[in-house]
């Protein structure tokens, strides 16, 4: 097994050298689609996004495939995320255990922007139109325990972004494992999100009159052309994590979780988080992000959670997050999960 475990972290190792990530330089905001890097499901949030290695509901499609292998039955969660300047973030997610075949997940994330003006030099009050933008992607997983103790998991996506008369598409992957240690409660996950290809802008807002020769009278000053735009990587991200739980009776235990996070845009970073439970049924959370990044406006979370049980066996989970950030003030989550 810890053959297996090395052969994971060399090609998780090879996969990023593959895109060229430089250490020494942060790169931020040279990437596209950088909602893909906003964290989903209010109970990771309220742990600070510490939870690669803990994954075990149905954001584990944006954390870690592999903690899909965990969940039973079916379960369905939704997730909504009040971001800064009042964009706002659903995530839907679904998963459904084949028993000895694995578990298979699909999961949507879409944006919601507020329709804008289009203004210009000449008409910096408007021109009488109207655009928008919008954030997108799709994904289908699957997880599967390749022993008690060790599970992978793999999910491709489709991601798509567009703005007025503008869009672009790309295709990705998501890999992870976890590993559940020979030391008593404690877990080891690793995950490589965004791996895919480049995302560029095309569309008619790239269509302009164009004159090759603007000191002759005589040519055509009205010849059509494209203004041609960049390719830009998707937010590659490393994530490694250690996760421990104690049960101190059969009514309340603790949650402790470190992440370490390579991601291709910014400098490494640590998460930590933490979970207390009260007889499964209540849950305080807390947590602080991207620890050691310079100029990072995220900080502390926090938030909590309730349980219940429904019909004897159809569970209704309720998840807050609360998280500083900074000089734009603050992010909310709110998720609300069903299994059966």
């Amino acid at each position: 097994m810890l053959n297996k475990l090395l052969i994971i972290v060399f090609l998780f190792s090879s996969a990023i050298s593959a895109q060229d990530l430089v250490t020494k330089v942060s790169k931020r905001g040279t990437t596209a689609a950088p909602f893909l890097s906003i964290a989903q499901g209010a109970r990771a949030t309220a742990m600070g996004g510490a939870f690669v290695s803990i994954s075990d509901d149905q954001s584990a499609l944006f954390w870690n495939p592999a903690g899909l292998a965990k969940l039973q039955g079916v379960g369905v969660m939704f997730d909504h995320t009040r971001w800064v300047a009042d964009v706002e973030y659903n995530f839907l997610a679904a998963s459904y255990n084949l028993g000895d075949l694995g578990t298979v997940g699909v999961s949507v994330i879409s944006s919601n922007y507020d329709d804008m003006k289009v203004t210009t030099v000449e008409n910096p009050e408007g021109t009488g139109e109207i655009f928008s933008a919008a954030d997108a992607a799709f994904s289908i997983a699957y997880a599967l325990n390749l022993t008690d103790n060790f599970s992978i998991g793999f999910n491709p996506k489709f991601v798509h972004q567009n703005i007025w008369k503008m869009s672009s598409t790309a295709f990705a992957m998501d890999l992870g494992v976890q590993y559940k240690t020979p030391f008593a409660g404690i877990i080891l996950g690793m995950a490589i999100t965004n791996f895919g290809t480049k995302m560029q802008l095309t569309g008619n807002s790239n269509m302009i009159l164009y004159d090759p020769d603007i000191y002759s009278s005589g040519n055509n000053n009205q010849i059509p052309a494209n203004i041609q735009t960049d390719e830009w990587a998707l937010p590659l991200n490393f994530r490694v994590g250690l996760g421990y739980t104690a049960n101190f009776s059969e009514t309340q235990k603790l949650t402790l979780a470190v992440d370490a996070q390579h991601p291709s845009d910014n400098y490494e970073s640590i998460n930590i988080g933490g979970e207390y439970s009260f007889f499964d049924v209540v849950f305080l959370r807390g947590g602080y992000n991207s620890l050691f990044l310079e100029d990072s406006e995220a900080s502390f979370a926090l938030g909590l959670g309730v349980k219940q049980l429904l019909l004897g066996n159809v569970g209704v989970r309720f998840d807050y997050a609360y998280q500083d950030f900074g000089r734009l003030k603050n992010v909310q989550k709110f998720s609300l999960a069903v299994t059966f």
